[in-house]
């Protein structure tokens, strides 16, 4: 069903790292000065897979009404298109930077990863990850920024990796490895969130020594009969301490995707 979904259309790969981009602020100046309890709390972390980026009134209103996600510290968005991640960004009042992968053969506009917090975000980099899928050849790639929460710092990467049946298992580690191995030169703590299209794949990042953080939690995503759970966080301290957790699934997603919001809070040992 993934082959026939991208039928014979060729995709417009970004391959270049350094863009194209998207940045822009809406956030406060100083979010630590105006609410010093926020930032000394766990780390809020949402994902968010809005497929296509097609209904962003419904994703505002999940993201605005559902309890578990006020009061977020950083919100990963997957398919997205730059005007999508611009208003979810302006009504929220949040920070972004946006790397879109190339131009979806399906949709053919724009479509990747970005990054929203209240906090600053530093150093946003692509990484564009091997292997291009069946038929289509869309490359994916993971977006990475550093926030900064008054005096605290971590590095975060959001990604979307391929359908099952565009990619191997084998591709697929390679993609997850990549990332991995960039997170292993992280000075800071590591939060890796996104829809990896794979429960299994997980194995391999608590295998490089992170939190799965969502293990245990539910579907995120329902298609025809079939559930699946492939919306997933992880997390990684410096000096390789236990990371505190808990994490959940939004239950409405109010018709925004065919994926459901997933959240978790983390308390890093070092700190």
């Amino acid at each position: 069903m993934a082959l026939l979904a991208t039928g014979c259309a060729t995709a417009t790969n970004y391959l270049d790292p350094s863009g194209p981009v998207y940045v822009d602020h809406y956030a406060a100046a100083d979010t630590a000065a105006s609410n010093p309890v926020r930032a000394a709390g766990p780390i809020r972390v949402v994902s968010f897979n809005i497929a296509f980026s097609v209904h962003i009134d419904r994703a505002l209103e999940v993201l605005r009404e559902s309890e578990e996600l006020r009061d977020f510290d950083v919100l990963t968005l997957q398919e997205m298109d730059a005007p999508g991640v611009e208003r979810i960004a302006r009504e929220l009042g949040l920070n972004y930077v946006y790397f879109p992968s190339g131009i979806h053969p399906k949709k053919d506009r724009d479509f990747g990863c970005a990054i929203l917090s209240p906090w600053p975000l530093e150093e946003p980099r692509k990484i564009v990850l091997p292997h291009g899928a069946r038929v289509s050849g869309f490359r994916r790639a993971a977006v990475v920024a550093t926030v900064v929460r008054g005096a605290e710092r971590f590095r975060c990467y959001t990604v979307h990796l391929p359908a099952a049946l565009s990619i191997s298992g084998s591709s697929r580690r390679e993609q997850a490895q990549v990332m991995i191995a960039d997170a292993a030169a992280s000075p800071d703590p590591v939060i890796i969130a996104g829809d990896l299209n794979s429960y299994d794949i997980g194995h391999e990042f608590a295998g490089a020594g992170f939190t799965w953080l969502t293990r245990d939690t539910g579907p995120t995503v329902s298609r025809f009969l079939l559930r699946f759970r492939y919306d997933h966080v992880f997390a990684r301290d410096v000096s390789g301490a236990p990371v505190q957790a808990t994490a959940g699934v939004v239950k409405d997603n109010r018709g925004a995707s065919d994926h459901k919001a997933i959240w978790a809070s983390v308390e890093f040992e070092a700190r």
